[in-house]
């Protein structure tokens, strides 16, 4: 693992370099650089399997981080890749060219965090969220409250009944006078 990222580190600038475990490496690369580092794992490298896109929103920081895990069968090892990109004009290079499966992450990412893919197929379609007019609502400053206040109609809470009125109401359906009559029955046989 360290030998890959030496030689990782000869070819780009990463830095923030953490293994987690003895078989899996976090690091950090520019996003001008993605697409090379990316490709260079992807062919030099052996990592040939795009396993996830992710992303997290840093809103405080303004910015998102993507996290790009790709997996090295030969060698049993993960390579993730963070890299930031800023939360105002989220704009990101697709990598479908390198495996198709991006595709779907890019998609998702476009829907949930609003980030740009450009070239990436069917990006601008709806992924899950088929006629969404507001925010993305993986960003932390969608307030998921008020889109429920606003969206779905408001209604009563639980109710709890008293087992014992509610099996006579069930049971016996007649008027008030009997029903108390028949709740004292059952309560008293259940003595």
């Amino acid at each position: 693992m360290k030998d890959m990222i030496e030689r990782l580190a000869s070819k780009f600038n990463i830095k923030d370099i953490n293994e987690h475990k003895s078989n899996q490496v976090f690091f950090t690369a520019e996003k001008i650089d993605i697409e090379g580092v990316i490709l260079y794992l992807k062919e030099f490298e052996k990592y040939d399997q795009l396993t996830m896109i992710s992303c997290v929103d840093y809103i405080e920081d303004g910015k998102f981080q993507l996290t790009y895990l790709l997996r090295n069968y030969d060698l049993n090892n993960d390579a993730c890749i963070r890299v930031y990109i800023d939360r105002e004009n989220p704009t990101m290079t697709s990598i479908n060219e390198l495996w198709a499966a991006a595709r779907v992450y890019e998609r998702e990412l476009k829907e949930m965090f609003g980030i740009d893919f450009p070239g990436c197929p069917r990006v601008d379609d709806p992924f899950v969220l088929e006629g969404w007019d507001t925010i993305p609502p993986m960003r932390k400053d969608f307030d998921t409250k008020k889109y429920s206040e606003e969206t779905y109609f408001p209604r009563e809470g639980r109710t709890k009944k008293d087992p014992t009125e509610q099996m006579a109401e069930k049971m016996y359906p007649v008027e008030e006078e009997v029903k108390k009559s028949i709740t004292k029955v059952f309560r008293d046989n259940s003595k």
